[in-house]
């Protein structure tokens, strides 16, 4: 019964990684498209996104590392659904390591503005350095749909209280 509230607790940590790249993928031309036209407002010239690798679509790490999440987290499953041996470690590794990279995840969030502020001025460029980043990242993220932010909120609490239940599921 244990290893089973585990699993299901990982298999819905899985669907939740699924959901970033999903949402991005339906939203994010609009929201590059909505950054863009920002700085266009700005007097910054376009492409520059491109040209800094900016992107508020699927494509990238943007998709392969919460999906690569999403397959572990159904594996480790797997394991503990067959009553296998290896479930219990596998999801003391592979849980501790999602509910750390989550923490990464809110942390990034959470400094978007001075993380693009930095890297605008590692660039040197002088251009970027004009860049008003808190009205460039506030339209893109107006361009996503308003439950995005209920759903990015609901997908750090399952994958916060997946991750205890299911470290403590193990454990008992």
């Amino acid at each position: 019964m244990n290893a089973d509230l585990a699993a299901l607790m990982q298999l819905l940590i899985a669907l939740a990684f699924v959901s970033i790249p999903l949402v991005r993928h339906r939203f994010g031309p609009a929201a590059t498209s909505a950054a863009e036209n920002e700085l266009s407002r700005q007097g910054i010239r376009p492409g520059v996104l491109a040209e800094n690798n900016l992107r508020f679509d699927a494509g990238g790490h943007e998709t392969w590392a919460p999906v690569t999440v999403a397959v572990v987290m159904a594996a480790v499953a797997g394991l503990n659904l067959a009553g296998h041996g290896w479930g219990q470690m596998a999801t003391w590794i592979f849980q501790s390591l999602v509910f750390l990279m989550n923490v990464l995840i809110l942390h990034s969030n959470l400094t978007a503005t001075t993380s693009v502020q930095a890297a605008f001025r590692r660039k040197g460029d002088p251009e970027l350095a004009r860049v008003d980043v808190p009205a460039f990242l506030t339209a893109a993220e107006n361009a996503f749909p308003g439950w995005v932010r209920i759903q990015q909120n609901i997908r750090h609490l399952i994958v916060f209280g997946g991750s205890a239940l299911a470290l403590v599921a193990v454990s008992v």
